[in-house]
């Protein structure tokens, strides 16, 4: 059963962060092997996304329970779908500077013969989707290292995911 964690500093706002991995509606602009992404039962502290994820001849649907504590944490169960389990956070800590960002996925599919094919290529994948994120963000948020970025998008308020916001 695969499993990966990591922490890592990102230059952007934990709000930033955080409503970029809760607008799942918009991982199959970005995210390598995601083919399709719909968000349902939308409620104030979550929602259900149902994705694609698609590898050459292989096609998979899951549907995944999405718990929200904005803009600190994101919590992902397995709801319907090809896996026995699959568990992940975000969480999203600010720090001088930017974000730390700890990320932490475990799964497994039920079928033997597609947890053999993924968990080969698990750890690489995960990097993959690591890198698509942060590209994104670049994309969204600007680079705050550099002078055209402040003066850019970066000034713009973040966008917020899919409508929710905590009462104040």
């Amino acid at each position: 059963m695969p499993r990966h964690s990591e922490r890592r500093f990102l230059p952007h706002t934990p709000e930033q962060l955080f409503d970029l991995v809760a607008d799942v509606e918009q991982y199959p602009r970005f995210l390598p092997w995601c083919v399709g992404a719909a968000v349902s039962n939308r409620r104030e502290d979550g929602f259900l996304a149902e994705m694609v994820i698609g590898f050459k001849m292989l096609r998979e649907r899951f549907l995944s329970r999405v718990d929200i504590d904005p803009p600190h944490r994101i919590d992902v169960s397995h709801y319907r779908g090809p896996f026995k389990h699959l568990r992940n956070h975000w969480i999203f800590e600010p720090v001088e500077g930017g974000c730390m960002v700890d990320f932490w996925v475990d799964f497994e599919f039920k079928s033997r013969l597609l947890d053999r094919l993924i968990g080969g290529l698990f750890h690489e994948a995960v990097r993959v989707m690591v890198i698509a994120f942060e590209k994104r963000a670049r994309e969204l948020y600007g680079d705050p290292r550099s002078a055209s970025a402040r003066q850019g998008r970066r000034g713009q308020p973040a966008r917020r995911y899919g409508g929710f916001r905590r009462p104040a």
